[in-house]
């Protein structure tokens, strides 16, 4: 009998594949990416919603080169928004009985496909994971694009996830030792309530516990009293003993992230934080469709910030709002937003992320508007922005937004037009001044993350006629005054 019904499964998986293939179309040109399908014991998945919960489904993930996965998962609708009724598109969490390696992301039994429906150019969730990676965010979750089918139906393209949560290949934290009074995962959630999640508040801003999922009393007093700890030192601005408590360089990371983006639910809800041996920590990124100008100006006076090209937006934010009060913190982003800069403009350049994306993927873009019918120009939800009419205009709109808010980021962080002529010796990022920054363009460069040109005769710190990383130790030592070339810091003759 059990026999039967894997041979039953599997008929139903290659039924169901195929009933929606169209004739003329051919392999190649049909599964550029992986293909996922899954069919419900019920055959009810494409009308599933979120009150149905879990429910059983076989599921085959199929990569590039024909090498398939199948196995029984559960299956439910998830998210908030974009679970609403209305939303016909709907994202979906997938889980199987124990861990599973996907695409090549790692191992995990719990897995997110992102419907991508508040935006209508899909993108805009790829570019900032991708750009999160780029940041140095640990724990950015691993992404791929995928072509859909559910009970036979085509879907379209959704993007299949690493969702954020403890574990060797997620989170990498220890929620069990120490009586699960060691580390921690918790989401900024200002207002929503759900019956299976704690929250608490510290400073009166409000926390989702994410792990361990169901805290006790004494882990969550454990937890509120580490915030407690955490917010009144970061209110102090002492940046020695903020320093100690949180983890600048991913402070800066997430917020350059957020501020680029002018994330609309910033200070309400999809912001992470985790609790590492000691140490607080910004991130994983997660949850930007209503991101980078896809926000509906009429509907709050935070969406129609979050739609404006100019103007600082994350620095208001929970913690951000005592952080970038202070200098020091202010400088730490400044530096950084140079050393990426030349991401951050590369992402709607000429050629850059947004021309690459739709060279690779422009087909299965097409086919979720054409072969799964999802109309480009609808009103999803009135928080976001109306959509425009054809794929192309919001493509273009996108790629106007992000190249109007570099270019103000540019002015706000002074970043040069073009390098000083007259250059110091170290100044490697020419913009007259040495610094940290300096020799982290020159590692950058050397270890071929940028594209950047940096100005070579600034850049040889030592004078050698070659630009190697002992230049970028040469700059690092004259700036906590060990020996160093005695010209760095003067002029180039």
């Amino acid at each position: 009998m059990r026999k039967l019904c894997s041979l039953w499964l599997s008929l139903c998986l290659i039924i169901g594949l195929f009933a929606v293939i169209p004739a003329s179309a051919s392999a190649e040109t049909l599964y550029p990416v992986p293909r996922v399908t899954i069919i419900t014991d019920n055959g009810n998945g494409t009308t599933l919603e979120k009150a149905d919960g879990y429910v059983n489904a076989a599921i085959s993930i199929t990569d590039v080169n024909g090498e398939t996965l199948s196995d029984s998962v559960q299956l439910k609708v998830r998210g908030n928004s974009t679970a609403l009724p209305f939303v016909t598109k709907k994202a979906f969490t997938f889980k199987f009985n124990k861990k599973r390696e996907v695409l090549g992301m790692g191992k995990g039994k719990k897995w997110a496909l992102l419907a991508n429906a508040f935006d209508p150019t899909l993108l805009r969730n790829y570019i900032a994971f991708d750009l999160a990676h780029t940041l140095k965010l640990d724990y950015t979750s691993e992404q791929r694009f995928v072509e859909l089918w559910v009970d036979g139906s085509y879907r379209g393209c959704y993007t299949l996830m690493e969702p954020v949560q403890d574990g060797k290949d997620r989170v990498d934290i220890d929620i069990e030792s120490n009586g699960g009074m060691n580390d921690f995962l918790i989401e900024r959630e200002a207002t929503r309530s759900e019956d299976d999640v704690t929250y608490f508040k510290t400073e009166g801003i409000r926390f989702a516990v994410s792990e361990p999922k169901e805290p006790t009393g004494e882990q969550l007093n454990y937890i509120r009293s580490t915030m407690d700890d955490i917010m009144a030192t970061v209110k102090s601005g002492d940046r020695d003993a903020i320093s100690a408590k949180i983890d600048i360089p991913s402070f800066v990371s997430y917020y350059l992230l957020n501020e680029l983006y002018k994330t609309a639910d910033f200070n309400f809800s999809s912001v992470f934080f985790y609790y590492k041996e000691g140490v607080l920590y910004a991130g994983p990124a997660w949850d930007y469709d209503l991101a980078a100008g896809n926000s509906n100006s009429a509907y709050s006076a935070n969406a129609a910030a979050s739609a404006d090209s100019e103007g600082l937006f994350a620095a208001n934010s929970h913690l951000y709002r005592y952080l970038c009060s202070y200098d020091w913190f202010n400088d730490e982003v400044r530096d950084a937003f140079r050393l990426y800069h030349d991401d951050f403009a590369n992402i709607a350049a000429e050629g850059g992320m947004i021309d690459h994306l739709l060279e690779e993927y422009r087909p299965l873009f097409d086919r979720n508007y054409t072969s799964a019918g999802w109309n480009v120009g609808k009103w999803w939800v009135n928080v976001q922005k109306k959509p425009l009419s054809t794929y192309d205009e919001n493509v273009a709109y996108l790629r106007d937004w992000l190249s109007a808010r570099v270019s103000w980021l540019n002015e706000y962080f002074r970043v040069p037009d073009e390098p000083v002529l007259s250059v110091l010796l170290g100044d490697a990022d020419g913009d007259g001044e040495v610094t940290i920054v300096d020799a982290t363009c020159i590692q950058r460069h050397l270890a071929e993350l940028t594209t950047a040109s940096y100005l070579a005769a600034a850049s040889d710190a030592d004078g050698d006629g070659i630009v190697t990383v002992i230049d970028a130790t040469c700059i690092q030592r004259y700036l906590v005054d060990l020996s160093a070339p005695e010209n760095i810091g003067k002029p180039i003759e």
